[in-house]
């Protein structure tokens, strides 16, 4: 019996990883998430964090839907995740802000470090890093 309970044991983390991570990242996103700091250079070779007092704001629902403050142009769309991708698409007609490509849209590769979602806009060229911290206010 010992044996038994050993080897489940050992075959656990296996069986649990055949699901894929992808599921557990994307609900760990559902929730609403606040800008607190963002990782940027002023032109030499030391990005820093540094505080945001009052950052806009992301909801994420479990529909796939999200709303943010953001942009005043536009409040909401819908969001898909492709590998550690997060895909923002904006659902105002027109709505443009001449960074992103295609318009309406913004990509970023999305991580966790600990409690914080860490944003980095893949539309952006930093040479010297550019990312956005966020911590979740609350749970949907």
């Amino acid at each position: 019996m010992k044996n038994l309970i050993l080897i489940l044991s050992l075959m656990l983390p296996f069986v649990n990883c055949s699901n894929g991570g992808n599921e557990n990242k994307e609900n760990s996103l559902i929730g609403t998430w606040q800008l607190i700091e963002t990782y940027s250079s002023d032109g030499g070779s030391n990005p820093v964090w540094t505080t945001v007092e009052n950052g806009y704001i992301y909801t994420f629902y479990i529909n796939g839907n999200f709303t943010s403050n953001r942009f005043t142009e536009c409040l909401e769309g819908n969001y898909t995740i492709s590998e550690n991708n997060l895909i923002l698409d904006y659902g105002c007609t027109d709505f443009n802000t001449g960074i992103e490509t295609p318009a309406g849209t913004f990509i970023e590769d999305y991580s966790f470090e600990g409690e914080y979602l860490i944003l980095t806009p893949t539309y952006l060229t930093c040479i010297e890093g550019c990312s956005y911290k966020f911590k979740k206010t609350n749970n949907q």
